[in-house]
């Protein structure tokens, strides 16, 4: 059965307080889900009811079969992957975005859709510091909302290669070669197996902090020029997932510059948002990004207090999307689409339709300002610095690459050998500290023990945990390695502390367990 408006909101205000409750509660609730795999086929039918069921039972069912299978983003102890920062501002945005349901492919399915998108991403540009060449307000290049930042790189890419194709008549597309590192998101496979086309990873190591060089990238280049392949698609990354690792955007600059037609992609899906603090632009080579990049993203809904999905694309020239993304058949031209007075941003990404997103963006620039956004920012950034510390002065783990902004990468060495102490907290400490250790195996202690061992070790104890806190692991060139990413809008030094206990504990007992 429908409900009527006078139902819907009677529901609307208990789901109101539902959702109060949930977050009241959730520092009580495991951050991971405490279900087997296919719990849910017991506790719904496996066909669809007959007759119409009242509503009052389906959020009851809500609450009985659904909560339970949740794994909390929000949760101030989930430290995997990168947190959502999720506010009550962009949950209220998407109430009404869904209230009024809007597509919005063209200016005239919803004027304020599409001007608000326009406005607010020229907002989020200036927020970053971002060149006045990636502003809709200018007169080339602009921005708008994707879902994610495997998407915005696909975007990119479809761009990129069309540009590419148009300016090198009778280059053929198995021609075309990608170029990434060892460390770049998934992202960049995946725009290579969508395109077909072929993918370089440039392997990086920890003598660059897992950063890739100038010097790298031009070899590359020569290398897949001399195979017959056209470089044509770079993505470079500030921010990477595995350790936060930038890459060398002041070198890779100057590459670019020896190669004006491939098409340079900075990926900062996460860290991207810490450019909204003066202080760290410099660290994150805005400047390089302003003077080279061809199109730049970042996520708000990782770390930027917005819910899930919010990836912001800035591309220096609009035309290039639309050029190769426009096909308009009759039943989708409108007199202002045609006039070129107006922006259609279904010529900007994949799909036809697009949720309002940007009203949940609008909402919370306009809650938070920019002081309050860079506060957040600020504060796990701080938060990270507690957690290093304690780190330093723990007998059994050590730093596994530079620390990065609100991110740290660790692993567990013997408490017993100095030489693997200090070769740990070297940069490239990827091989040298397995072999400090295998050293010292040779004088009777067994090979079992290397770090890699130990850190699995460890990784299993707090794989039985996940109902405290929850962590990812990682490989850095075939090292094993635990991360903690901070970032969750609840989070607090309490639970970081909380955190770092709990590491510590499980890390004795591995310690004793084995006898190091």
């Amino acid at each position: 059965m429908s409900m009527d408006i006078e139902e819907f909101r009677k529901a609307g205000y208990a789901a109101i307080d539902q959702i109060c409750d949930y977050f009241y509660s959730l520092e009580e609730k495991p951050v991971v889900a405490q279900v087997e795999p296919g719990y849910l086929a017991k506790l719904i039918p496996q066909a669809p009811p007959q007759e119409g069921e009242k509503f009052e039972d389906i959020a009851a069912d809500y609450q009985r079969c659904i909560v339970p299978g949740l794994t909390h983003w929000s949760h101030p102890s989930f430290f995997a992957y990168f947190p959502t920062a999720c506010t009550f501002e962009g949950i209220i945005a998407d109430l009404y975005t869904s209230a009024v349901s809007n597509p919005g492919f063209n200016w005239i399915c919803s004027p304020a859709c599409t001007e608000l998108e326009v406005i607010v991403m020229d907002w989020a540009a200036q927020l970053f510091g971002l060149d006045a060449a990636f502003m809709n307000s200018g007169r080339a290049g602009g921005g708008c909302l994707q879902t994610t930042a495997s998407e915005s790189a696909l975007i990119a890419a479809v761009a990129a290669r069309n540009t590419f194709m148009d300016a090198h008549q009778g280059v053929r597309l198995e021609d075309l070669v990608i170029i990434c590192t060892t460390q770049t998101h998934s992202l960049a496979l995946k725009a290579g197996r969508v395109l077909g086309l072929a993918v370089r990873a440039i392997e990086v190591g920890p003598e660059d902090a897992y950063a890739l060089r100038g010097s790298q990238l031009r070899k590359a280049i020569a290398e897949e020029t001399g195979k017959g392949r056209r470089p044509f698609f770079i993505i470079a990354t500030i921010g990477t997932t595995s350790s936060g690792a930038v890459d060398n955007l002041s070198e890779i600059r100057e590459v670019v510059r020896e190669h004006p037609d491939i098409w340079l992609h900075v990926d900062a899906a996460w860290a991207g948002v810490a450019l909204s603090c003066p202080e760290l632009r410099a660290q994150l080579l805005l400047d390089e990004v302003n003077a080279v990049a061809y199109s730049f993203c970042t996520n708000f809904h990782k770390w930027g207090l917005v819910n899930f999905d919010c990836s912001t694309l800035w591309v220096r020239d609009r035309l290039a999307l639309t050029r190769a993304l426009d096909v308009t058949p009759e039943f989708l031209r409108t007199k202002e689409g045609d006039a070129g007075t107006v922006t259609d941003f279904r010529n900007w990404h994949l799909a036809l339709g697009r949720r309002f997103r940007s009203l949940k963006l609008w909402f919370v620039l306009r809650s938070f300002g920019v002081e309050g956004f860079r506060a957040h920012i600020r504060k796990g950034i701080a938060q990270n610095n507690v957690f290093v510390n304690l780190v330093e002065k723990s007998p059994y783990l050590r730093l596994a690459a530079p620390p990065s902004l609100a991110l740290t990468v660790f692993r567990m060495v013997p408490g017993w050998t100095e030489e693997a102490k200090s070769v740990v907290e070297e940069p490239s400490v990827s091989s040298a500290a397995d072999k400090a250790v295998t050293i010292a195996a040779s004088g009777g202690v067994a090979e079992s023990k290397t770090p890699n061992v130990l850190t699995r070790a460890l990784w299993e104890r707090l794989e039985r945990r996940r109902g405290d806190l929850y962590l990812t692991q990682t490989l850095l060139n075939g090292v094993f390695c635990l991360r903690i990413a901070i970032g969750a809008s609840r989070t607090q030094e309490e639970h970081v502390r909380r955190a770092f206990a709990i590491i510590e504990e499980e890390a004795t007992a591995v310690a004793k367990e084995l006898d190091i």
